[in-house]
């Protein structure tokens, strides 16, 4: 067992939100294999990712504090604390949170890590080649053209 304390966590932060990653063990040692996990706080305003989605991991938002607006494909759905959002892997609809109200919000974020994972920007025509066993990603266009990261 190892336990994570919240100063041990991995923070990245940015003018607009903050993720504290549980998953990746204290300090970013001894962390989890099978699944990703991070309490992501967003500012008013804030999104959490560009519209994407993923060919070989699951994921599911559970809603802590505030309110978020979750965004997939042309449908857009209000959540509020207890509510969740579950995406499966290989739905090729693209999912995105906002948070639209004037406070903060807290959601927990868990996804599967698959060994290797397509991730689909639809509006950015970006495919991010993910393969864990690589040290980074490989950004393509639709047409399979070398490109650049959309973020």
């Amino acid at each position: 067992m190892t336990i994570v304390k919240a100063a041990q966590m991995l923070v990245e932060e940015t003018a607009t939100a903050r993720t504290q990653w549980i998953s990746e063990g204290p300090d970013g040692r001894d962390g989890l294999t099978q699944f990703g996990a991070n309490v992501e706080t967003l500012m008013p305003g804030a999104v959490s990712a560009l519209k994407h989605w993923h060919s070989a991991e699951d994921e599911m938002v559970y809603v802590l504090d505030g309110t978020v607006t979750v965004h997939e494909g042309e449908r857009v759905t209000l959540l509020h604390p207890g509510d969740a959002a579950i995406f499966r892997a290989g739905d090729p609809v693209g999912h995105f949170l906002q948070n639209r109200s004037s406070a903060p919000t807290r959601c927990l974020i868990v996804g599967t890590r698959a060994p290797v994972d397509r991730i689909t920007y639809p509006d950015h025509d970006r495919i991010c080649l993910r393969d864990r066993s690589l040290p980074d990603d490989l950004w393509i266009t639709g047409a399979g053209e070398a490109a650049d990261s959309p973020y």
